[in-house]
């Protein structure tokens, strides 16, 4: 099997990578698809992948939590190249895929995420981010990337199924949470579709924050 396969996946469920990372020594959160209906309560959708995200500055003790698998680094423009345990991965390589073995599908994507310390930082604009404990919520006992932050890297793309995930996200959002991603997206496009049904939704909604 091709390290360049992208489409060849067998995604580890949510509830095998929080059994997995719960070994991991620092913060991570589920992300993609799978962290916005996790928040949402139910799967709404087919996911073909599972995300995971992780700081930077702790990519080390990733080659500790999956002995054996191969790990690859997704190297700009769309190329994986094998990432050994000695190599710290600077910040143009965002993304790490991983798969048990060559001749196995891929299981999982890890994100590394910037940090300066006690906050995570955007990677698109160093003007948007927060602290890192508030960077996810938890749901079922597994920790997700916070919905309005999911939401701000799918605003780029706008392609049907991050169109789904706002759709089903946005009712669920409490005021504090609308009033981020509207302020973030502000930043990011002012001209953004979503922003005019942020201003619109109503509060009141019963999820918890």
């Amino acid at each position: 099997m091709q390290a360049q396969d992208f489409d060849n996946w067998s995604p580890l469920t949510p509830d095998a990578v929080a059994a997995r990372f719960r070994a991991f020594p620092g913060p991570w959160w589920v992300a993609g698809g799978w962290a916005i209906d996790l928040f949402v309560g139910r799967q709404t959708r087919p996911h073909e992948d599972i995300d995971v995200v992780v700081l930077r500055r702790d990519q080390r003790a990733l080659h500790d939590l999956f002995p054996g698998w191969k790990l690859f680094a997704a190297d700009p423009p769309g190329t994986l190249r094998p990432w050994s345990v000695d190599e710290y991965l600077p910040p143009s390589i965002i993304d790490i895929w991983g798969r048990p073995s060559l001749d196995e599908p891929w299981a999982l994507q890890i994100m590394l995420q910037e940090d300066d310390g006690d906050d995570w930082r955007f990677r698109r604009d160093g003007r948007i981010g927060g602290p890192i404990t508030a960077l996810g919520v938890e749901r079922c006992g597994i920790p997700v990337l916070a919905p309005e932050v999911q939401l701000l890297y799918k605003s780029k793309s706008l392609r049907p199924r991050d169109e789904h995930d706002f759709a089903n996200t946005l009712p669920l959002l409490n005021q504090e949470r609308r009033e981020w991603l509207a302020a973030a997206l502000v930043l990011t496009r002012s001209d953004h579709p979503w922003l005019l049904l942020l201003r619109e939704a109503k509060a009141g909604f019963p999820r918890p924050t």
